[in-house]
């Protein structure tokens, strides 16, 4: 995904078809370093999936051979398979030390989340008929409100995919990381860990006064405990110290 929001991007061109050196590092940059005395069985894939990456529902091109080696095998709970990956994913996958499948899927969509902050951040700053109606037309940001909606849509969908059920030779594979995640607003995040750092990162929030928010309101009042954290940016650590005790009062008392 470009960030460079100049030049609208058209419709029909996905992100992970897109070849750029900005995004993308180079098929040598990439290359898996895989133990090819493994037999790496390839997973069933749902016909409507057929040509999808499992991680995040771009186009695939490439397939993930996991675990690479016998040695990193010994502690993986499921049997060497091959999963269909997009040339992004599979460039983030190259770093991953996760023992299974699905902690692998969780590193890469924390990576992907982190990659496109900015994208996924037009969803929280503006609504689709506010950045239609922004008045930007002839300006610098004209290419912007032509192609952030849709940026950001991208971005969200391809953190939100959940991926399909993995079965290989008539077992399914459990997915270690069931439960774990958490939504808010439209986006599907790895953890809570996560979210709170997207919105540290895009509101600007002390994160320590944010986690003491929620941690006084309570996680299904997250919404609020953002908009609360709002009110406070820049404010001493002995005003904070102060809020929060009125905060937590508050909360008691209703």
């Amino acid at each position: 995904m470009n960030n460079n929001s100049n030049k609208a991007v058209p419709h029909s061109k996905r992100i992970a078809n897109a070849d750029t050196d900005q995004f993308y590092q180079s098929e040598q940059s990439i290359h898996q370093h895989v133990d090819h005395s493994l037999a790496h069985q390839e997973i069933e894939i749902p016909f409507n999936f057929r040509h999808c990456c499992w991680f995040c529902q771009e186009p695939s091109n490439q397939q993930l051979l996991f675990p690479s080696t016998k040695d990193r095998l010994i502690d993986c709970p499921h049997q060497a398979i091959s999963v269909p990956i997009c040339r992004e994913c599979k460039s983030l996958a190259k770093t991953s030390q996760a023992i299974d499948i699905y902690r692998c899927r969780e590193q890469i969509k924390k990576a992907l989340a982190k990659r496109y902050q900015k994208d996924l951040a037009i969803g929280k700053n503006w609504t689709k008929e506010e950045l239609a109606n922004a008045g930007f037309e002839g300006g610098s940001f004209e290419g912007f409100a032509k192609s952030g909606w849709m940026m950001f849509e991208i971005a969200r969908d391809r953190v939100n995919f959940s991926s399909w059920p993995l079965w290989c030779n008539g077992e399914q594979i459990e997915d270690t990381t069931l439960g774990k995640q958490f939504a808010f607003d439209g986006v599907t995040y790895s953890d809570l860990n996560q979210a709170v750092d997207f919105y540290v990162k895009t509101f600007n929030l002390h994160k320590d006064f944010f986690l003491e928010c929620i941690n006084i309101v309570g996680v299904n009042r997250f919404g609020y405990a953002i908009r609360f954290a709002r009110l406070y940016i820049g404010y001493t650590t002995e005003a904070r110290r102060e809020i929060l005790k009125d905060l937590s009062t508050t909360e008691k008392s209703s």
